[in-house]
């Protein structure tokens, strides 16, 4: 059993395994979230996809305060590190059993540089990840277009897809649908939409295309749902 509670843009929380997961917690800064860092008291772990600020959020925030253990690329890793979180790396493909259950990085295409003031500095490669919680598997696509390597996931048996569909930065409603065609879902999540006006897109419009291929689920901020 996991339960999946919507954040707002990428942002989740994901309880399964008895540990709290954060996934790009974007909420301080975020127009959707009614959340900030200081609305968690106890967080395990919290996955980054990629170094953009809608992304990192409040991670150092709230890992400062509460010791959740930072998992990213090596890269990402680094500099989270040198801010003094306490982090797990991982690379592209990579998997790992963690105390709640095994995740694998999975590709992503896009940017993943970290903006300090005038400042780029490097972010490694942009993913996604598949968490498996007593054999509910969960696949956060991150920010990424459509990708041929989202066939190898339609084997895997995922319950429910995570996936962006703003266009401009990431894959339109059109090429989301495709990703689900690829995946084979149960459950399809729409994110990463209508946060900025560059990014305004129609869930009701991917849920019409999905058609039976997936239940789709458009979640709002705050809204729940459990997987088993």
């Amino acid at each position: 059993m996991m339960k999946l509670r919507y954040l707002g843009h990428s942002a989740f929380e994901l309880k399964g395994g008895g540990a709290v997961i954060l996934t790009d917690p974007f909420l301080s800064g975020g127009p959707e979230s009614c959340l900030s860092a200081e609305s968690f008291e106890e967080v395990d772990f919290i996955f980054v996809t990629h170094g953009h600020s809608d992304h990192i959020g409040d991670t150092e925030k709230i890992a400062l305060r509460t010791g959740a253990i930072v998992v990213a690329n090596f890269e990402l890793c680094h500099y989270f590190g040198k801010k003094g979180l306490t982090c797990h790396p991982m690379h592209i493909g990579g998997s790992f059993e963690f105390p709640f259950g095994r995740v694998k990085m999975t590709p992503a295409l896009h940017g993943s540089d970290i903006m300090e003031g005038d400042t780029i500095i490097p972010g490694g490669n942009p993913c996604g990840f598949l968490f498996d919680i007593g054999g509910v598997k969960v696949y956060h696509a991150g920010d990424t277009g459509l990708t041929m390597d989202m066939q190898l996931l339609a084997g895997e048996g995922v319950k429910a897809a995570l996936l962006p569909i703003g266009g401009n930065f990431v894959m339109d409603v059109k090429d989301a649908v495709r990703a689900v065609s690829f995946i084979r879902p149960e459950i399809a999540v729409p994110i990463h939409y209508d946060t900025f006006p560059v990014i305004k897109a129609d869930p009701g419009e991917f849920a019409r295309l999905v058609g039976s291929a997936a239940e789709v689920r458009i979640m709002k901020t705050g809204d729940e749902m459990e997987l088993s």
